[in-house]
């Protein structure tokens, strides 16, 4: 599976974003799909994620409320909606793909994307 992850720019706290992660490959349905940030001189940390089945795991308080992970399995691309940025979103927003392991660590995760950038400014 390749992953192609786009859709970050520069925007406006209070702003809105959608990422996108386009996947090669028709297993991409089978697999669990995460998005992971990293801000510079930061760990890469899980924002969130969603199962095969389309059961989501968004459960880290910096996105609750304000991300939603969705996925359209005959696109092979799943989805990062950003809503309410503020300037410490901004980071390089990755997406991974998983068949099995715990989704909120990165090490789990077999794809990588090339990750896009998410600017926002105050």
């Amino acid at each position: 599976v390749q992953l192609q992850a786009f859709g970050g720019g520069l925007v406006q706290a209070g702003g809105s974003l959608r990422l996108s992660c386009t996947a090669s490959g028709r297993a991409f349905r089978s697999y669990s799909v995460g998005w992971f940030r990293q801000a510079p001189g930061k760990e890469r940390e899980f924002v969130a994620g969603i199962r095969w089945s389309g059961e989501s795991t968004n459960d880290v308080d910096s996105a609750k409320g304000r991300f939603t992970i969705s996925r359209d399995n005959a696109k092979n691309t799943a989805y990062l909606q950003l809503n309410s940025l503020k300037p410490e979103d901004t980071a390089v927003y990755y997406c991974a793909a998983q068949l099995l392991g715990n989704p909120v660590i990165p090490g789990s995760y077999t794809y990588w994307g090339q990750g896009t950038h998410v600017t926002v400014s105050s």
